[in-house]
Order: C-alpha cells, then sequence, then structure tokens
C-alpha cells in the first residue's frame, strides 16, 4: 500500500436507491414503506420549473413529517444545480428547518472542486448557526464532461463528501452521444458505450475512499436490461443503483447482495488465513486454491456488505 491513504468514508447500505419527485408528495409514504436502502427527494430534473418552490415544501413537510430512519432508510435530498437561482434557496431552507433529518444532499452536474466547496460552505455555516449536531454528507453527480474530466478533483474536494453517482443520461446528452434508452445500450456500439465512464468512476471512488453508485435505467418494463445492467455495474465494483421506479427496487438489492455462498466463502477464506498467519505462513490453500491477503481484502469486502445488510 501507498504511505498515502485516504480513510473511507461512511459505510451505508446503498444497493437501491430510489428516487421520489418532491412534488408528488404522495409518493412519499409507498417510497417509505419499500424495499429501497435510500431514497432520495428530487427537487432537480424530475420536478417542473413551475412546481420547485412547492417541491421544496413538500420535502422540508416530509423530512419533518415521517420518520424515514426509523424505517431504516438513508434520507438524501437532489438539490438543483449551481447554474440555477433555486440551489441556495434549497439548501438554505432544507438545512435550516430539516437539517438534522438529512442524511446527505445530492449535487447534481457536479462539474469542478468549486462546486463542492460552494455547498460544504453554504451547509458548515447553516449547521454552526443551527447548532446541528450531524454532519450532514454530501453525493456528487458526475454527469457531464466537464464533471468526469474533473472527477478526481472532485472527489478530494471535501471531507463531507460520501459518494460519486453515474448520471448516465445528462452524461450522454454532454458528450452527444446516440443512446436509444436512458442506461441502455446503443445496438451500434461494439460492447458497454458506458463502460469507460463508469470504470473511471469506481476506480476515482476506490482511490479516494468514496462509495461508486450507478444512476438510472430509463424503461421500468425492462427488468432483464435493468438486471443486465446492474450486474455489469457490480462486476466492476459498483455497490448500488437508482430504481426510478419501485419495481426497480428489489431488482437492484438482489444484484448488489452478496449470495450466501459467496458469502460462507469469504468467511472460510479469513478464517484459513487467520489460522495461517498464526503459524507463520502469508497464504494458504482453499478447496484447491491458493489464498493470500489479497483474498482476505476481497473476502473482508463481501462479509462487509453482508453485515450491513443483516444489521
Amino acid at each position: 500500500m501507498s504511505f498515502k491513504y485516504y480513510k473511507p468514508t461512511n459505510s451505508r447500505l446503498q444497493r437501491s436507491e430510489l428516487a421520489v419527485p418532491g412534488s408528488s408528495p404522495k409518493m412519499f409514504e409507498k417510497a417509505l414503506n419499500s424495499n429501497a436502502d435510500y431514497i432520495f427527494l428530487d427537487l432537480e430534473d424530475a420536478v417542473s420549473p413551475n412546481d420547485k418552490i412547492t417541491a421544496r415544501q413538500n420535502v422540508i413537510k416530509a423530512l419533518k413529517e415521517i420518520n424515514w430512519r426509523e424505517k431504516g432508510k438513508t434520507i438524501s435530498v437532489r438539490i438543483n444545480s449551481l447554474d440555477t437561482h433555486y440551489m441556495y434557496r434549497d439548501v438554505v431552507e432544507i438545512v435550516e428547518e430539516a437539517g438534522d433529518r438529512v442524511d446527505t444532499l445530492l449535487v447534481p452536474k457536479a462539474g469542478t472542486a468549486s462546486d463542492v466547496y460552494m455547498v460544504d460552505c453554504l451547509l458548515t455555516q447553516i449547521e454552526t448557526n443551527k447548532k446541528l449536531k450531524n454532519k450532514i454528507g454530501i453525493e456528487c453527480l458526475i454527469e457531464t464532461a466537464l464533471g468526469m474530466s474533473n472527477i478526481k478533483e472532485i472527489a478530494k474536494s471535501s471531507s463531507r463528501l460520501e459518494a460519486l453517482h453515474f448520471g448516465v443520461a445528462d452524461y450522454a446528452a454532454s458528450l452527444r452521444a446516440r443512446t436509444v434508452v436512458i442506461g441502455g445500450l446503443n445496438p451500434d456500439y461494439p460492447g458497454d458505450q458506458w463502460h469507460h465512464g463508469l470504470s473511471e468512476l469506481v476506480m476515482t471512488c476506490r482511490a479516494y475512499g468514496l462509495r461508486a453508485i450507478d444512476g438510472p435505467f430509463g424503461d421500468f418494463n425492462d427488468p432483464d436490461s435493468y438486471i443486465a445492467a446492474a450486474k455489469r455495474g457490480a462486476a466492476i465494483g459498483i455497490e448500488g443503483k437508482w430504481a426510478i421506479h419501485p419495481s426497480q427496487i428489489d431488482l437492484a438489492n438482489k444484484v448488489f447482495s452478496p449470495p450466501e455462498a459467496e458469502v460462507n466463502k469469504a468467511k472460510r477464506i479469513i478464517e484459513e488465513l487467520d489460522k495461517a498467519a498464526k503459524e507463520g505462513k502469508g497464504a494458504a490453500q482453499l478447496d484447491g486454491r491458493m489464498i493470500d491477503a489479497a483474498s482476505a481484502r476481497m473476502a473482508e469486502n463481501i462479509v462487509n456488505i453482508d453485515n450491513l445488510i443483516n444489521k
């Protein structure tokens, strides 16, 4: 390991992240009682300009009156982007009125480290003024060419930063990429056209101690393609995916939960290496294969996820 080390951020179960428009309060109760690990109440793309103020008021009311944490949910709010005049009022009003009920703010279209700095500055001032005890985390959507080109600087921008999300729809628009379904594959491309962006995001998150989350899949009537996209992400280290429809929640939970056999094998690997260490050995054998310290680190990742699921 390098002497330079970035401590991992908070561990949060984030297999499925349900997007809930702030302009549709009738959906709040359903979200609360869903199987989603993570809920984000949306003030940005899912809300029309005419409904922005009302949606903000709806979200504040929902944060105050609904006990999301009692149901085991992590609760986030996607604020409007920094190029709008809604953004600062989103942060000020939500945090001043219900900051103790918010786990993270999701910042859309993050393009530079200074975008995160601005949100961090506002949060710090409000938390200090209101004497809030909980420190609200920040998550960023990487969904523009500018954001992807600056992803490493964004990842290092704030001690509040917890996760980066891949926003495939706006990213496709930013690149002028030809796509047929949000998050889907263009048959004219020989492979996965989103692989590069997702891989860059995962690598950056792991280097700087952040969680790596995949964004939406637009066709909620195509569960097979959603599962395929989630599996591709899981294979390279993504730990969760958005659900833009309740039908996608259980699909994400299943893909991003390690199977029981995998968990049991991981525990056996750790046990065998513990025995080997007591005997002064750095490696061991399990089921006819060599295992070593790298095997232990991979096994620990699986066991840690299982522990979060069963907490």
